[in-house]
């Protein structure tokens, strides 16, 4: 049995639960294996209805009170209790921070190995994967040789299949946990919302990324139009949040987020490793920059050697005059 942890949103599987999803029903189809989900708090009941579609078998809810809001130690240690009932061969999470540091708990309690940030998974003996290492710069070939397989998955390293149409629900099964006082000790108590006024990074189709070439805050009222005509998400480089030009909500890279847009516009961006990594899922990265040695010209699929300041006023004014908006 394969078993997947699903983080939601008051409901709402997010999206990088559904990547390791996707990847978990492509495991479960190759061995014959019924897949399994498991969800925390409230909205777990809800979540699971919407994974309708996707192959799952059974998704278990936990909505125990006290573990609504995020108590890494008693979710590992529910998902351990669900390993030793259902005998799991295989447990997924996404490589989020609370997948990977839940699965860390879990690999600690059940003596277990956990990979973390995998890319590819090849099931069979030896258990065969490919996963991220040094924050994503270098991909490992390794093998995973245990009685139950820990793994995360890298984000946006799986893309999101569509649902079945017409697919049966899955079974829906309460479980209830025995928690210590001490599987309690640490959890959320208070969340601190960002503003959401705008598109969200993480899910936007287009961003426009501004670095220590656009020269001010000021200046980064350029990238906002462009931005608007393109119904696009605005982020930076950590330079850019370090000299206060913009808030930390928007970085791109290893310390901020990483994004998986159609089309990624880097302006004035040198292209360190560590945004790099942040960025290397998006599908298209358009590189605007004086410098044409600079770093992300080798990852760029296109390139404009320019100065941000004449070219990004002249995309915005001519996608105005194509579209009239």
């Amino acid at each position: 049995m394969i078993l997947t942890l699903v983080e939601h949103v008051d409901g709402r599987p997010e999206r990088l639960s559904l990547e390791a999803l996707t990847l978990a029903g492509k495991l479960a189809a190759a061995s014959g294996e019924p897949l399994h989900t498991v969800s925390f708090g409230g909205g777990a009941r809800e979540a699971a209805q919407q994974l309708t579609g996707r192959g799952v078998d059974v998704a278990h809810v936990v909505e125990d009170d006290r573990l609504s809001a995020f108590a890494p130690v008693a979710w590992a240690a529910t998902v351990s209790q669900l390993i030793a009932s259902l005998g799991s061969s295989i447990v997924l999470a996404a490589g989020s921070d609370r997948g990977n540091e839940v699965m860390a708990h879990v690999g600690a309690r059940t003596d277990l190995p956990l990979a973390a940030n995998c890319t590819e998974v090849v099931p069979g003996e030896p258990f065969r994967l490919t996963r991220q290492r040094w924050a994503g710069s270098l991909l490992e070939d390794a093998t995973l040789d245990a009685p139950t397989r820990l793994l995360t998955i890298a984000p946006h390293a799986v893309a999101v299949e569509d649902a079945v149409d017409n697919a049966a629900q899955p079974a829906i099964e309460p479980f209830s946990p025995t928690l210590t006082d001490e599987d309690l000790l640490v959890a959320v108590v208070r969340r601190l919302a960002p503003d959401r006024s705008g598109i969200s990074l993480t899910d936007a189709r287009v961003v426009v990324g501004g670095g220590r070439g656009v020269g001010s805050a000021e200046a980064f009222s350029e990238l906002e139009e462009l931005a608007a005509v393109l119904g696009a998400a605005v982020g930076v480089s950590r330079v850019v949040t370090s000299a206060g030009w913009r808030p930390h909500s928007q970085q791109i890279g290893q310390t901020g987020l990483r994004i998986a847009p159609d089309l990624y516009i880097a302006c004035g961006i040198s292209g360190a490793i560590q945004h790099i990594v942040g960025a290397k899922a998006a599908k298209r990265i358009l590189a605007i920059n004086t410098d044409r040695d600079a770093p992300i010209m080798s990852v760029a699929d296109y390139a404009v050697i320019g100065d941000l300041h004449q070219v990004v006023p002249a995309i915005t004014a001519e996608i105005r005059r194509v579209t009239g908006r």
